[in-house]
């Protein structure tokens, strides 16, 4: 199990440490690495960077990963490093509109299981949370160990609506640790939510934006896997978005970036609940899409009858979702521009459409974008579905959870001060 770190005053035990602390981030963050791949984002030399390894897998800290699975290649196989599986686990939640969605994962990066329920949109928080801890209790038949979570893990939670951090303060949860209570948009519910939970699963709560959170699933176990800089954009009921920067979630100034939705799309266009005319969720969400079939003397009673007349080869759908897919890639040209990052991932009930409206995106952003960043920026659709916010909680609790930066090790000598 991760034991508490040691104490060292030395400035080359402290600075030794601190190359142990770096490589271990580095398993948190991404799973399993070479000793090349743990080189190349430590910055480490290679002599030192062997030396770091060596006494984290002779600690238990650090194991050998699996195999790959793929075709043997010649020569000697490339060993990959994890952090041991057996030395934590975190859970992640996703409280959406209408369901609850839960995921499990060890800090090796191993799935452990998800699963799903949906409930009425009125059904207040105790019963969200009942909710979710039977689809707990439920994964991996039951054998998830909760005490184990307790102890090294940590639970991230996904909400819908912006989650602004500028006003946080330290809840008391149970077992001694501590949670984030949110401050802003959802105003007292966020730190009763976090309080709930806490004592329900006895672990440390982080919380976020659930587009957000599915933005950083997209980059760790998604579409954009490996992919430093992912720009994550959801188009479903709501129009909403996320940024990962270098594997990290980017919140912005009091945790309101990702808001793409309300990025001014049509001039022209109609007015959106924000306040501001034509944003992108007036001509991109499933409200919009349905409202723009039926203006033109269709008929659809929900967008799952609409992709069935899109894929019966309906002229009048294929022309709404053109549109709409022009717009959406005419603004991500514009957000490509400014951020640069190197894979877009779209998601949402309104990529079920897949090349009917991707193709449309994919034209209208290689037209806008910068000549010079046409080949350096990829577009693929979303891999996670629906479970995307909650295994987004599972990879915020392994990058950001303060306990899982403990780990065993042997006490080193302190060099002179």
């Amino acid at each position: 199990m991760l034991g508490p770190m040691h104490s060292h005053r030395g400035p080359l035990a402290q600075l030794r440490r601190g190359h142990e602390e770096r490589v271990l981030g580095l398993l948190r963050r991404h799973g399993q690495l070479s000793r090349a791949e743990l080189g190349r984002l430590s910055g480490l030399s290679r002599t030192t960077l062997y030396d770091i390894v060596a006494t984290l897998v002779a600690g238990g800290a650090v194991v050998p990963g699996a195999a790959d699975p793929g075709p043997r290649k010649r020569g000697r196989p490339v060993e990959h490093l994890t952090l041991d599986p057996a030395a934590g686990q975190a859970l992640g939640i996703d409280f959406a509109r209408r369901s609850v969605h839960v995921a499990a994962a060890n800090v090796a990066h191993e799935m452990i299981g998800s699963a799903s329920l949906a409930h009425p949109p009125d059904l207040p928080w105790e019963g969200r949370v009942d909710l979710a801890e039977k689809l707990v209790a439920s994964l991996a038949g039951g054998a998830l160990r909760l005490s184990a979570l307790g102890a090294t893990g940590a639970v991230g939670v996904g909400v819908v609506g912006p989650v602004r951090r500028t006003e946080t303060e330290d809840l008391p949860t149970a077992r001694g640790h501590r949670g984030t209570r949110p401050g802003g948009g959802h105003g007292g519910a966020l730190a009763d939510l976090v309080e709930l939970l806490t004592h329900r699963f006895g672990a440390p709560v982080l919380i976020d934006n659930n587009t957000r959170l599915a933005a950083l699933a997209e980059a760790t176990w998604g579409a954009a896997a490996g992919s430093p800089d992912v720009l994550y954009l959801r188009l479903s009921h709501g129009v909403g978005g996320g940024l990962v920067v270098n594997g990290a979630l980017h919140r912005g100034v009091d945790g309101l970036a990702g808001e793409l939705g309300h990025i001014t799309a049509d001039p022209a266009g109609g007015p959106c609940e924000c306040g501001g005319t034509g944003c992108l969720e007036t001509v991109a969400s499933v409200g919009a899409v349905l409202a723009a079939y039926r203006e033109r003397g269709k008929k659809a009673r929900d967008f799952a009858a609409f992709l069935a007349a899109l894929e019966d080869g309906d002229t009048v759908a294929e022309d709404v979702l053109r549109r709409a897919g022009t717009l959406v890639g005419t603004v991500l040209a514009s957000v490509v521009g400014a951020l640069g990052p190197s894979t877009i991932v779209l998601g949402g009930e309104l990529a079920q459409a897949g090349e009917a409206l991707l193709g449309p995106v994919a034209e209208a952003l290689d037209a806008h974008v910068l000549p010079l960043a046409r080949d350096r920026v990829t577009l693929r659709p979303a891999a996670l579905g629906e479970a995307g916010g909650a295994h987004g909680g599972v990879a915020l609790a392994l990058h950001e959870s303060p306990l899982l930066a403990r780990y065993p090790g042997p006490a080193l000598p302190e060099d002179d001060a």
